[in-house]
């Protein structure tokens, strides 16, 4: 079941599940508003400081790292050191990936790794190198962009023999392509020069700049639609190599640069798993536990709103949990965006809580005005029912077992049945408390603001209590707050 979000009579976005971090969905924390549907909207609304700082870090950061100790002396380790450094974490990289089961990762890797094979192996430790050796780079560079953008449109599926197959498979029709290539243009390499000896091999030709660039893109697209940290990986992964060819395939600088593309995609599984431990993978907002984590740095004075969907179990209840699920990740996008320095966590179920830092109860209470109003005017349209959906019964089967114009008449009504689609409204009750000298205690605040929140469901749902007094609901003049 898919849905498409509206502003009154306006739609906005349309958003299918999308699984781990479903950005087509609703902009990520701290994102502006989507104000037009489709991708490209989506993508714009993508450029966030909190989307770059994932991008960047750490993947673009170590790569960073990496290039200015090389190019300024600092690094001062030799070629045997550096080898043995890229070897250990080309082992750590597949422990890694296989122990929390992300193949895609240990594919990345295993692909990286036979392709620094090949350009050693043809290379013959030679730099600049050519013949052979130049044919395994601009080959494997070609397969190598390739393999990470196939691997980025993979679905983890684990370590299934199903799975692994394929991969295996191809990865090993890849490598006799390369020998053979690589056999075909065997010639006379020229004299051996010193390992270590950093030296920049010829210009790449234009088809391997094409590929590689156009991989890039792809990565970088996806990582700005799914924010995932293995996009990120493979994308400063695929850089790194693009470096280690540049500089010559073979020697000091390029295992440096190998190394780093290695540890790049183990970090990669390593930010994973933080996501999933600190971050909701429904609605992609921050968890319970980093809720938890909050609350124990937060200092006076601070305000804690806890946030209810009305009627949440009708929902469920009526339409399904596909529906239930479009309606929390519909919330968690307003939620997302709220003003007022606020920063919104998941707690469970289909309760959230918002923390504001360094703000009152009379300050931020406007701004949870607007939010409510926002959420109010906010709807989404079921799409069609599914037709798993739909009764299935003997009449159904004695429909097909009638002659073909009969069958096709019933097909046609079972088609139309159910198919008009049904618009949604949603709405939050709000209970909101800041911390006071008779309130140091954060849980002390916490538990005002539930208490404040059931006194809002009391009196009718879709408002905002404090826990100070009963306020009265502010209607459609708050809007305008920025």
């Amino acid at each position: 079941m898919g849905c498409e979000f509206k502003r009154g009579d306006r739609p906005i976005a349309c958003c299918p599940y999308i699984g781990l971090n479903p950005t087509c969905q609703l902009p990520v924390a701290g994102s502006p508003e989507i104000i037009s549907a489709g991708p490209v909207g989506e993508i714009v609304d993508a450029w966030n400081k909190s989307t770059l700082k994932s991008l960047l870090v750490p993947g673009g950061l170590l790569l960073l790292a990496v290039a200015g100790v090389l190019h300024t002396g600092l690094l001062t380790l030799a070629l045997p050191g550096l080898t043995f450094l890229y070897y250990c974490a080309v082992v750590a990289g597949l422990l890694l990936a296989w122990r929390f089961h992300s193949s895609r990762v240990f594919f990345a890797l295993v692909v990286l790794f036979l392709a620094q094979q090949a350009i050693a192996l043809f290379g013959a430790g030679h730099v600049p190198i050519t013949g052979s050796g130049r044919t395994a780079i601009e080959a494997v560079a070609v397969l190598l962009s390739l393999n990470f953008v196939g691997i980025s449109l993979m679905r983890e599926r684990g370590f299934t023999s199903s799975g692994t197959a394929p991969l295996l498979i191809a990865l090993f029709v890849q490598s006799v392509l390369v020998g053979v290539l690589c056999g075909s243009s065997q010639g006379s390499p020229p004299a051996a020069r010193a390992l270590h000896h950093a030296a920049t091999a010829a210009p790449l030709p234009n088809y391997v700049l094409v590929v590689s660039a156009l991989a890039a893109i792809v990565l970088l697209t996806r990582f700005f639609w799914f924010h995932r940290p293995v996009e990120s990986g493979l994308l400063w992964s695929l850089g790194a190599f693009f470096l280690a060819i540049l500089f010559g395939g073979t020697g000091r600088i390029p295992t440096a640069y190998f190394a780093a593309a290695t540890f790049i995609l183990g970090l990669s599984v390593i930010e994973t798993s933080y996501l999933l431990a600190y971050h909701d993978e429904l609605t992609t907002l921050p968890s319970r536990r980093a809720f938890n984590d909050a609350l124990m740095r937060l200092q006076a004075p601070y305000s804690i709103a806890m946030v209810d969907i009305d009627h949440f179990k009708q929902f469920n209840d009526k339409h399904g949990h596909d529906t239930g699920d479009q309606v929390l990740k519909l919330v968690a996008t307003k939620l997302a965006r709220v003003t007022g320095g606020g920063q919104a966590y998941r707690c469970g179920g289909e309760e959230f809580a918002i923390v504001f830092q360094g703000k009152t109860t009379k300050e931020v209470v406007d701004h949870l005005e607007q939010l409510r109003l926002t959420i109010e005017l906010s709807s989404f349209r079921t799409r069609a029912a599914e037709r798993r959906q739909m009764p299935r019964g003997p009449d159904r089967r004695n429909q097909r077992a009638r002659g073909r114009a009969q069958s096709g008449r019933a097909i046609r009504q079972l088609v139309l049945q159910g198919h008009e689609p049904a618009t949604l409204s949603v709405t939050v009750s709000i209970g909101v408390a800041t911390s006071a000298k008779e309130k140091p205690d954060v849980e002390e605040v916490v538990q005002a603001a539930d208490k404040a929140l059931y006194r809002a469901k009391a009196a009718g749902r879709n408002r905002v209590e404090t826990a100070v007094s009963p306020r009265r609901r502010v209607r459609a003049q708050t809007a305008g707050i920025a």
